[in-house]
């Protein structure tokens, strides 16, 4: 079974072999694009290196839908070609790259007028479901059905009996999408690349016209580094433009944010077997099931305030709750959401200026020599992203390289999983653990699970639930730090849990707990763990204050009240 410790000696190990000798690929950008390039170079057998300013997947790639999906509003758009791409690639990580990350789940999709509506809709799901199957990797979701008004309302009694007039289900995926980013980091380093997170790029090297390597920055250690590189894909998502300054050049595209705000509730404060999807005026609004909780929205607004923390405003989360209270029966307050969040996408600027019309392809350039840029897409097809980024290095590296394997690479965690799922009531047995426990951990960990328990085999407490986030076991916390790279408290409580958006008090009184037990891995005191939690609490108020704001310009100020990260 393949695996990778990503702890801090791992990490300080990584940054200095960067700096030894000239890499074939330094990655610039570990979100889901810029973590998949790392693993499509060196499964390639490149020599690879991957950096990152802040945490894995600290922007877009943990602040998504969470969906797995081929995008069915976009064959309204007649974009076939990229829902056909994304089908495919729905139907790869379900079935064989990461089946423990991504699930199938079922959306209900409510129907307003009688006869031609559901012809229409029918027709685009039924086309949906044929493209999936036509691709080979559609086998493993039930096709759509159409639902009576009654039968809907079975499944969904959720909803108001005049918002609809009958319904289709059908199926797409979901996953944790920065535990998605943290698993193709460490399959990345499983293979042999070297990663370091906290650790920003100041600048590029240069010889002459070409870019030759990058300066590194370790924010940690303070430390500077030369990483010589033979080709840089920069991966760096809606900081695209800022990174392609250091070198002098806007590139060939421009790539704009649109922010898109998400409410997390309750499961009980919405009655439904099945998640929804609901056309509103601008875009759809999901609303999708979450564990205990449910997912819902998102809006879809251009931003050109601050890109590392995004912030929601009230008027955001009214627009949610409004457009979702306009088919519930018992209508969402604000005393229901139990977390908020904001996430940028980066879209390739067109003509129109609306971002929900922006292109949602992808676009890879060579703007200079030694520079590959990636930008744009989805998060679906962050594979193709990475394939395409890598060939267009590859035609700047003078040798043969071999063709892109990753279709045909599980991530570590999926090679087992399915075995050991099969086994998880003699796992719940042997290790004394509920078996709902088991389950929880081989869904956010595939076979990596075994390694979780035997922390717990080790120090029995740490089979125990966090005191004030009963979802997750002690020992998650711990082998965030040890195996994940988190650094930070941020990093545990908002992308390796999502303890920060999962309960009432945003994870404040699971804070100090979680610092203590980062703290045996981590070498923190007393003083370090204090630090840690209330930098924690200040960004938490910063986001509270920023949700009571009217506007995107009030509500990014109140955000930026809390420091960025923590001061040593």
């Amino acid at each position: 079974m393949r695996t990778a410790t990503l702890g801090p000696a791992q990490r300080a190990e990584s940054l200095a072999a960067m700096a030894e000798r000239e890499l074939d690929v330094l990655v610039v950008g570990a979100g889901v694009v810029g973590a998949g390039t790392a693993l499509d170079a060196v499964t390639r057998g490149l020599s690879t290196g991957l950096v990152e300013a802040r945490d894995w997947a600290s922007g877009t790639s943990s602040r998504s839908s969470k969906l797995i999906h081929g995008g069915l509003r976009y064959l309204e758009m007649l974009d076939f070609a990229l829902v056909r791409e994304a089908l495919k690639e729905r139907g790869l990580l379900l079935e064989r790259l990461a089946p423990h990350l991504v699930k199938p789940v079922p959306f209900l999709y409510p129907l307003q007028h009688k006869g031609w509506e559901r012809l229409y809709a029918g027709s685009g799901v039924a086309l949906y479901d044929a493209m999936s199957m036509a691709r080979g990797h559609g086998r493993g979701l039930p096709i759509h059905r159409h639902l009576t008004r009654s039968h809907a309302l079975r499944v969904a009694p959720a909803l108001k009996k005049d918002a609809l007039v009958g319904a289709l289900q059908y199926y797409d995926a979901q996953m944790d999408d920065a535990r998605f980013v943290a698993t193709l980091v460490r399959t990345a380093v499983a293979y042999g690349a070297k990663a370091a997170n906290r650790a920003r790029v100041t600048g590029f090297l240069r010889e002459g016209e070409r870019v030759v390597g990058a300066r590194v920055q370790d924010v940690e250690g303070g430390g500077e580094y030369e990483v010589r590189a033979r080709q840089v894909v920069n991966a760096t998502g809606v900081w695209t433009d800022d990174t392609q300054a250091m070198v002098g050049e806007r590139g060939q595209f421009h790539v704009r944010a649109s922010k898109g705000v998400h409410l997390v509730v309750p499961r009980d404060r919405i009655s439904s077997t099945t998640g929804l999807i609901l056309r509103t005026e601008k875009s759809v609004l999901f609303v999708i099931p979450w564990g205990r909780h449910w997912i819902v929205g998102t809006t879809d607004t251009d931003w050109d305030l601050d890109k590392a923390h995004p912030a929601a405003s009230s008027a955001d989360i009214d627009y949610v709750l409004e457009h979702v209270n306009s088919v519930l029966r018992v209508p969402l307050t604000r005393d229901d959401v139990e977390g908020v969040y904001a996430g940028l996408r980066p879209l390739l600027a067109g003509e129109s200026d609306a971002t929900s019309k922006l292109s949602r392809e992808h676009t890879v350039a060579h703007p200079v020599p030694g520079l590959v840029v990636v930008a744009g897409g989805k998060y679906t097809t962050y594979r193709v992203m990475a394939k395409d980024a890598v060939d267009e290095a590859v035609r700047g590296l003078d040798q043969r390289v071999a063709d892109c394997v990753t279709e045909d690479v599980p991530l570590i965690g999926a090679e087992g999983y399915r075995a050991l799922w099969n086994a998880r009531a003699r796992i719940a047995a042997r290790t004394g653990l509920h078996v709902v426990r088991v389950e929880h951990l081989l869904n956010r960990f595939g076979a990596m699970a075994e390694e979780v328990l035997d922390l717990v085999a080790e120090d029995p407490s740490l089979g125990e639930p966090l005191q004030f986030a009963d979802d997750y076991l002690r020992a998650e916390i711990v082998y965030a730090a040890s195996h994940e790279g988190a650094r930070h408290l941020d990093d545990v409580l908002t992308r390796r849990t999502r303890i920060s958006i999962e309960t009432f008090d945003r994870g404040t009184r699971s804070a100090r707990e979680a610092a203590e037990l980062m703290a045996s891995v981590l070498g923190w005191d007393k003083d370090h763990i204090e630090r840690e939690v209330q930098h924690y609490e200040k960004r938490v108020e910063a986001e509270r204050e920023s949700q009571r704001q009217p506007d995107d310009l009030t509500a990014d100020a109140a955000r930026l009240g809390a420091p960025d990260i923590v001061p040593l």
